[in-house]
């Protein structure tokens, strides 16, 4: 009987909705919009390090570009400088709109004009008008004019957050109807409606879908007949290459440009343009360029009071929007992740004390009333000693530390405090893509490097990769909070921690130069808030912790064996006096830390557990003072990464990067210990 196939594992798919816009098929996206209506928050949102900016033809404000991510697609995002009309146009004005019809390809009527050192600026396929929700109507005319182009448009509706606390509610899907174009709400400075935004972006470039005409009232269409006769030949659309009724509106508000224009290669057209002029003035009750204006305006009007209504001052969901003021606000959001993290080390710290007395000081009570001779008994010591220790860490304070990360994933607050980092991270060359995984390296530095090399270029998966070595992962966090904790104290624990985060920014910035910022930028989902189900929190704290017993509880066993029989017969004597050098000399430890030094090859938490051993103590404060033991703690934080965050390294980057982090690691720990030592030392003590 023949056998049956397995069935295969199920796989997950993205469904694509189209071909990859990616490369030659990457659409063009422009952001435009009045001055502070938010679009360089928008910008900023989804940039990268690798911002180009230039000069529109040499004047006016310099535009920003970059390439940004947006799932398996890509966009040429650019951050056009403010535009408040397509009428009356200044000189800046003009070669905005010039730019956005044209590109750097001008046509016929402005060849004359072109610089000779223009910028490579290919037309826009897509327009993203910024509008402020609290003042719609005046963005709701630059909308109308905008729809003249013939390009493919998307609102930002921004602030609404803002309106609404204003008693003002906006139909999104009635304004979207009405002016024939994606509506997306969104609060910039918060990424809300981000991701969303560029999703909309997206399918219209691939649709070419184009904004609904809007054509101002009827008596003013019927007075405009002459004109749009004038200009109906083939011969001036093809000099000007602009949708008919963008240049009959130019020319009826008698635009200097395009009037200019149109007498420099048809004169004979100059009488005709004046003629029709006087007769559509005839039949209005003002002025034709004041007619137009004030048609406008009126549309405007009529559309805004359409499709918004005021209920009063919004109270719904109040706490959330008070957590993310908190949590995503340019001004308060780093000290709202503060906040969070300060709260996360008040808790592990104040709980471990009670869970220490439960759990290891009893054990370790009992195991040192054990004072073997023989080479048995001093194995079977041994043994004990490691799992004392490694029941003194993963109960008091690894679990309670990824059970908090986990719990603050599933609510969705670290997706808002990835946000807010991701401001920090421009300012030493990276994207905010790098964010996630330096908090995920909080619980463990392998799968946090794996993410990071997942996704950007090459340079982003290096330099990431690299400063996520240095973040305390919750192994190393709880030693530290465990022995720093009880012999420093709290400031002495935040201390480390803080230096830490200096350590990481100027390694950053080191590393931002050492490799070329190339990385596209990254849109960042901000989910809602949610109620952590603790089934899941529980799963993912066993995935995060599960290699305590696949993989540390041997090694510590087997470490703590090695060390005890060293110690038996008297062999640790030669490497610690090899290591003289860095642990007496250069450190200022007791020789006797040489071999915990060396064994964090393997993994961290042995060195910083194996001190027990090779100190006979579990009090180590007679045996070391606070500067020792700060500048211990400093030197296993910045020392090389462990045996497993260097197999994933040379996986995933290659054996050149990967020796690479660790001599830098090296160099940092010996670096960063020297300095605190020299710096500690005149005190002798930690306050």
């Amino acid at each position: 009987m023949a056998q049956q196939p397995k069935p295969s594992p199920s796989v997950a798919s993205i469904p694509l909705r189209g071909p990859l816009l990616r490369g030659r098929r990457r659409p063009r996206v422009a952001l435009v919009g009045r001055f502070g209506v938010g679009k360089s928050t928008i910008f900023d949102d989804a940039s990268s390090p690798a911002v180009r900016h230039e000069r529109l033809a040499g004047v006016g404000a310099a535009y920003q570009e970059c390439i940004v991510d947006v799932g398996l697609d890509q966009i040429g995002l650019v951050d056009l400088p403010s535009i408040d009309s397509l009428h009356c146009l200044s000189k800046h004005d003009q070669v905005v709109l010039m730019y956005l019809l044209w590109g750097d390809r001008w046509p016929r009527i402005a060849e004359h004009e072109t610089p000779e050192q223009a910028p490579d600026f290919p037309a826009p396929d897509v327009l993203v008008q910024v509008v402020d929700a609290t003042a719609l109507e005046k963005d709701l005319e630059l909308s109308l004019e905008l729809s003249l182009l013939g390009r493919p448009l998307v609102i930002a509706l921004n602030r609404v957050d803002e309106a609404r606390k204003k008693g003002l509610y906006i139909n999104v899907n009635a304004l979207s109807e009405r002016l024939g174009a994606p509506v997306v709400p969104t609060v910039a400075h918060m990424g809300k409606g981000i991701s969303k935004l560029f999703e909309a972006v997206l399918d219209v470039a691939r649709r070419k879908a184009c904004p609904l005409p809007q054509a101002p009232a009827r008596h003013i269409v019927e007075s405009l007949h002459e004109l749009t006769a004038v200009i109906a030949r083939p011969e001036i659309e093809d000099v000007f290459q602009v949708p008919r009724a963008l240049l009959v509106s130019q020319l009826a508000e008698n635009d200097a440009y395009f009037l200019r224009a149109l007498n420099t290669h048809f004169p004979g057209c100059a009488p005709g343009i004046a003629a029709a002029r006087v007769a559509a003035e005839r039949r209005l009750p003002r002025p034709l360029a004041e007619e137009l204006h004030a048609d406008r305006h009126h549309r405007a009007a009529s559309l805004f009071e359409d499709v918004t209504s005021p209920r009063g001052v919004d109270s719904g969901q109040g706490w959330r929007r008070w957590l993310d003021q908190l949590f995503l606000h340019p001004r308060w959001g780093l000290f709202g992740t503060f906040v969070v993290f300060a709260a996360i080390l008040f808790i592990v710290f104040e709980m471990s004390a009670l869970l220490d007395t439960w759990t290891s000081a009893r054990l370790a009570a009992w195991v040192q009333q054990w004072e073997p001779t023989s080479t048995a008994g001093v194995v079977g010591r041994a043994v004990a000693d490691g799992l004392v220790g490694l029941v003194g860490i993963v109960a008091p304070y690894m679990l309670p530390l990824v059970l908090l990360l986990v719990t603050l994933e599933e609510s969705g607050v670290m997706h808002r405090v990835a946000f807010v980092v991701d401001r920090a991270f421009y300012r030493v060359g990276l994207h905010g893509g790098v964010a996630v995984p330096l908090l995920i390296g909080l619980g463990c530095n392998v799968p946090a490097i794996s993410a990071a090399t997942a996704t950007g270029s090459r340079r982003e998966r290096v330099v990431a990769a690299i400063l996520i070595t240095f973040v305390p992962c919750s192994a190393r966090s709880a030693i530290i909070l465990a022995i720093g904790g009880k012999y420093l104290g709290g400031l002495g624990v935040v201390a480390i921690f803080m230096l830490t985060l200096l350590t990481i920014a100027m390694l950053g910035k080191v590393l931002s130069h050492r490799y070329a910022p190339t990385a596209p930028g990254l849109v960042q989902e901000i989910p809602p808030y949610a109620v952590p189900k603790w089934s899941k929190v529980w799963r993912k704290t066993w995935a995060r912790t599960e290699d305590i017993v696949t993989i540390v509880t041997p090694l510590l066993v087997v470490g703590s064996i090695v060390l005890a029989l060293l110690s038996h017969f008297g062999a640790d004597a030669f490497i610690n006096t090899a290591l003289t050098p860095v642990t007496t000399w250069w450190l200022g430890l007791p020789a006797v830390l040489g071999v915990p030094i060396l064994f964090g090859v393997l993994r961290k938490e042995l060195s910083l557990l194996m001190i027990y051993q090779a100190l006979g103590t579990f009090d180590i404060m007679p045996v070391l003072d606070r500067t020792q033991i700060f500048t211990f703690l400093v030197f296993l934080t910045f020392y090389v990464p462990c045996l497993s965050t260097f197999a994933v390294m040379h996986k995933a980057l290659g054996q050149k990067e990967a020796w690479f982090s660790a001599l830098v690691s090296l160099g940092s720990a010996l670096l960063m210990a020297g300095v605190v030592r020299l710096a500690l030392a005149p005190f002798g003590v930690v306050a």
